[in-house]
């Protein structure tokens, strides 16, 4: 990415100390949205690097994921796979419990979704410790499909979360 693309980015994600609990520093992407010049970048960006992992679909998960991979799939002319929470898809599925920081969350896809053999790119606004990302991970590959990248807007590095997706391959576009 080059550099001033990068700088205009990092300076229009918002900080806010202590939210949603005391002693967490929430990064705010909504400046960032607000802002078709910038949302245009991000997604030229994201565009490179799912085209040079090569994809057949772009996989998002519920629901900030769903802001940049909808608009990614349309752009490459792939097809969109939604990685919903549990309970959002009315038809069959397969599911993938994974643990939160108290208790347990659960995501799904259509068992239709993916054909054995498909490359998929996963989507995501954050890696913070993975857990999530590790699910959709699973979801995909239980489908029968590779995942050649997940790919995030930001990148919390001092939560690990790409250490807990190896070995596949990892981008973030920011990090903090």
């Amino acid at each position: 990415m080059k550099p001033e693309i990068r700088d205009k980015l990092l300076a229009s994600v918002r900080s806010i100390p202590d939210f949603p609990k005391k002693g967490v520093l929430f990064r705010d992407i909504t400046p960032l949205l607000l802002k078709p010049e910038l949302y245009k970048d991000i997604i030229a960006e994201m565009a490179e690097l799912a085209q040079q992992a090569g994809c057949d679909k772009i996989a998002a998960i519920d629901a900030r994921g769903f802001l940049f991979g909808a608009t990614l799939a349309h752009v490459l002319h792939v097809g969109f796979l939604p990685v919903r929470k549990k309970g959002k898809l009315p038809c069959k599925t397969l599911s993938q419990a994974y643990q939160l920081e108290y208790g347990t969350a659960e995501i799904e896809i259509h068992v239709d979704a993916l054909q054995a053999g498909e490359r998929a790119v996963l989507v995501d606004d954050l890696l913070a410790t993975g857990g999530t990302a590790s699910a959709a991970i699973s979801l995909i590959e239980r489908a029968g499909a590779k995942v050649t990248l997940a790919l995030f807007l930001i990148e919390l590095v001092e939560l690990g979360g790409r250490s807990f997706l190896a070995p596949h391959k990892v981008e973030s576009l920011l990090s903090f």
